[in-house]
């Protein structure tokens, strides 16, 4: 019988919600026996996306910064700065790349490699405001996480990288999971939204109770 709990968290990168909620996922991972399990969501996954979801680019990127502010109120450090996204010039990036990016680093590092790369990438998305559609913010990333850039590029460019992404995206289908974070304990208990920490902790504290788990 394990003595932990899996945790499956699904996000993207873009999402500002995700952005809030990682350092309580992680803070709740160093302080109950849960093993984190990152999942990959596509909110937007082609280059067309945001025109197809919002009716044009310019409508996407405004209803979208939007969001931006709202989550940045929840999100305990202030980080996310819509008024410099605002200023970018160019189109507002789409899920792919980067979760490809984050699926690579964790063929080649594990789950903590995903989520380290998975916080930069985020941090270059919604606090830098940089392009993380461009390879090279992505290569940047991973640099700055500590990543063998050569076994990471080979992870990244692998058709087989892309298959575990898409299991990911199969994963959310099979729970019908329709929006991120969303978080999914022992493959049934589930919590959606950037939850602050308390409501956290009382989640999985009612989870560990219901699988029996001994702390």
């Amino acid at each position: 019988m394990q003595n932990y709990i899996e945790v499956e968290f699904f996000h993207d990168v873009l999402c500002a919600w995700c952005y809030a909620i990682s350092p309580r996922v992680r803070k709740l991972a160093s302080e109950f026996p849960i093993k984190v399990v990152h999942r990959a969501f596509a909110l937007a996954p082609t280059p067309e996306s945001i025109e197809q979801i919002f009716g044009s680019k310019e409508n996407g990127k405004k209803e979208i910064l939007s969001h931006w502010r709202a989550a940045n109120q929840n999100d305990d450090e202030h980080r996310i700065n819509a008024d410099l996204m605002e200023k970018r010039e160019f189109d507002y990036p789409y899920s792919l790349p980067g979760l490809i990016a984050c699926k690579a680093a964790e063929v080649i590092g594990g789950q903590d490699a995903h989520w380290d790369i998975f916080d930069r990438i985020q941090k270059a998305h919604l606090t830098e405001c940089l392009n993380i559609a461009d390879f090279e913010v992505l290569l940047l990333c991973a640099k700055d996480v500590g990543l063998d850039l050569k076994k990471w590029i080979d992870a990244f460019t692998d058709r087989s990288t892309l298959e575990l992404l898409i299991q990911d995206l199969q994963k959310a289908e099979d729970y019908a999971i329709t929006g991120v974070p969303t978080l999914v304990a022992s493959g049934k208990h589930r919590l959606v939204g950037a939850q602050k920490y308390d409501v956290l902790k009382k989640w999985i504290q009612d989870v560990i109770k219901q699988e029996g788990i001994r702390i």
